[in-house]
């Protein structure tokens, strides 16, 4: 994908508009089109110390000034805290391209083309960014002044501190304090001057529409100066790493290892499912051990600020690696998460910090189940089966028996009950101090739809590892469950689901009451396809959805007209997580919805057009992905985090199983006629 000029000349354009690259540690470069950085979280080498969290911003940006015939050039661009906006280098931007997943700024100074590109290099913490001068008629000099700083990426530094310098060949090293992480700052030409200096107030303009703090200064160690002749290029290379790949190497071996990752995309497929097919890849991360060793596989919930979440990688896992064809990554992230299991629960987080898993939630395991299923599904991979059955077993009688939080099964009805006072366990977790947003305790209805599905397919592999007993009991309890789930879940009233019943608060009375909220959550009951419900119902649901929560980007979390409704996702923390599931729009949903809509109305073409929605937002946000949410209200802007594993992989995970099916309904066709 190009932007040409006229997209991206006005600031409003080029800083709204935002582009990553990733390192499969959790480490990232990002920004925006502009060059400009509108968060804390945007920068050059975000370095991930105990991979993949314990992120730390080293290299804010790379200010670059262009001499050429006579004329100075800056192409940088920065925004302060009294409103500048100085340099405008966007001005000077002839277009930016998403170069197969990575970003390409072609800036004209006068009759020369001078191209600057970044990557990263997988497996470690190293960006180059490379200058070449495409077109000119003379020579370019050119001087690149790195800015840095030393921080977690979730805060800001003021200046004034001294961080070491130490000049090495054609660059230098630095340490911000004691006991930092060294990191150094290269280039494959041109001669570096120690010029040690700060920069003050710069403005995070997104951190002040979230209602936090917004400012920053940086630190300039020196500057590199050097001449391009036409066709020639440099390379800067900001790496806190002790050794390092040269950049022709690196930038081909990066390029092959993307055009490999594209041949996993269906045959046909449009451009913007093979770009969510490259935006996939960034998710998948190694993570580390106590000791810092690489020993396991994991998923980054979102780019830029969050970690590896057990809930969004069992949902992610089947769109990033199965439907790219990863099977040995997914079985890996299975059997590293599988490792993690506490009293029959996932982790619903890995802290930031490296400190121990929380386990707060009721669905990551249950979505383990599913994950498990469709792995299985891919691969007939029954070695894993058999190492991972033991601790399947283990959280059913763990959920049945009961665990943490409230969580059991209820005799009476076999439906899993969660929650008490204070916490939220499922997908719906906003808490602002002491308020849960939606608390949803009870019997929610996603959660008893996931666990029916888990005893479902424990009967089937008790089956096949010959183990008749527990299958037996197994399906006996996938009955009970189902029979109990289509009497008390259907809310006739609203000819849709409750979202929760036998809860502390809703319709009816004593300890049987029911919550009929017109939630997104109800979907699940018929795009698992577990047949929980009838023909009818079922249409039903997949028709309330569409016609109160669809959106083209996604579902609305509640209906606009509940009086909760919130149509816009803005303002400070407080603010914000009040809107967060009462009535933004999740475009993880659209992927489920899509399949459900199929297994009712049975048209895949159908299917595939309401995916499609999302295509435009591809160039809308952050550049080749899916953000994690949108407004409620048209025209459902982008917000929250810009890049989210659950939006790119459901919507990955819908098209390669929609498009299969309308494949097969081709085929068919023809062979009739």
């Amino acid at each position: 994908m190009t932007f040409v000029r006229s997209e991206i000349a006005h600031p409003a354009d080029a800083f709204a508009r935002e582009w990553l690259v990733t390192n499969a540690l959790g480490g990232f470069a990002c920004g925006t089109l502009a060059q400009a950085n509108t968060r804390r979280y945007h920068g050059l080498l975000v370095a991930s110390l105990r991979p993949p969290v314990q992120r730390v911003v080293m290299v804010a940006k790379l200010e670059v000034r262009a001499r050429y015939r006579g004329e100075t050039y800056e192409l940088s661009c920065n925004e302060f805290a009294d409103g500048t906006i100085a340099p405008r280098g966007f001005e000077l931007l002839q277009s930016y391209t998403d170069e197969v997943g990575a970003p390409l700024w072609t800036y004209a100074c006068a009759d020369a083309l001078l191209e600057e590109r970044v990557w990263m290099a997988q497996g470690r913490n190293t960006t180059y960014v490379s200058l070449r001068l495409r077109e000119a008629g003379a020579a370019m000099e050119l001087e690149l002044r790195p800015l840095c700083t030393y921080r977690d990426y979730h805060a800001h530094a003021r200046g004034g501190w001294s961080l070491d310098v130490v000049a090495e060949q054609r660059g230098c090293r630095v340490t911000a304090f004691p006991g930092a992480r060294p990191y150094r700052l290269l280039t494959d030409r041109g001669d570096f001057a120690h010029e040690p200096d700060w920069y003050w107030n710069f403005h995070h303009r997104s951190e002040a529409e979230r209602g936090l703090d917004t400012q920053e200064d940086l630190f300039r160690p020196g500057t590199f100066r050097l001449r391009l002749a036409p066709g020639e290029q440099v390379t800067f290379i900001a790496t806190a790493e002790a050794d390092l790949e040269a950049p022709t190497p690196a930038l081909e071996r990066e390029q092959k290892r993307r055009r490999v990752l594209l041949g996993s995309a269906p045959d046909g497929a449009p451009q913007w499912v093979q770009r969510l097919t490259l935006a996939a890849d960034q998710f998948i991360v190694r993570r580390s051990n106590a000791q810092g060793e690489l020993q396991g596989t994991s998923v980054i919930a979102g780019y830029p600020w969050f970690s590896d979440w057990g809930r969004d990688t069992m949902i992610a896992l089947p769109g990033l690696a199965l439907a790219t064809g990863r099977h040995a990554e997914a079985a890996a992230i299975l059997r590293t998460f599988a490792g993690h299991v506490s009293e029959g629960m996932l982790p619903n987080r890995f802290p930031d910090g490296g400190e121990a898993p929380e386990y707060n939630t009721v669905d990551a395991t249950l979505w383990m189940f599913h994950a498990i299923a469709a792995y299985l599904d891919a691969t007939g991979d029954r070695m894993l089966l058999r190492d991972l059955y033991p601790t399947l077993r283990e959280i059913i009688e763990w959920h049945q028996r009961g665990t943490r939080y409230g969580i059991h099964v209820d005799p009476s009805d076999g439906l899993l009950f969660a929650g008490e006072a204070g916490v939220q366990l499922t997908w719906m977790d906003a808490k602002v101090g002491d308020w849960v947003v939606t608390p949803r305790t009870g019997k929610a209805v996603e959660i008893n739809a996931l666990w029916h599905f888990a005893l479902s397919r424990m009967a089937q592999w008790a089956r096949s590892l010959n183990d008749r007993r527990a299958a037996t009991g197994y399906a006996t309890a996938a009955a009970q469950a189902a029979a109990s789930f289509a009497r008390e879940f259907w809310y006739p009233a609203g000819g849709h689901l409750y979202d929760v019943i036998d809860g502390p608060g809703g319709v009816g009375g004593g300890d049987r009451q029911a919550d009929p909220t017109l939630r997104p959550n109800q979907i699940f009951a018929v795009s698992l396809g577990s047949e929980l419900l009838d023909a009818t119902r079922a249409r039903a649901v997949v028709d309330v959805c569409a016609r109160e929560l669809l959106t083209p980007v996604g579902l609305r979390s509640l209906s606009p007209r509940d009086s909760h409704y919130a149509p816009r996702y803005s303002g400070d923390p407080h603010a914000r997580d009040g809107a967060y599931h009462q009535g933004t729009v999740w475009s993880w949903l659209l992927g489920p919805f899509a399949l459900a809509h199929h297994r009712v109305y049975g048209n895949a073409q159908h299917a595939l057009s309401l995916l499609a929605g999302l295509a435009s937002h591809l160039d809308e946000g952050c550049s080749g992905t899916i953000s994690e949410i949108m407004d409620g209200n048209a025209p459902h802007a982008p917000r929250g985090c810009f890049a989210q594993a659950w939006s790119v992989s459901e919507t990955l995970r819908a098209y390669h199983s929609l498009s299969a099916h309308s494949a097969r309904a081709t085929a068919t066709r023809a062979v009739g006629g």
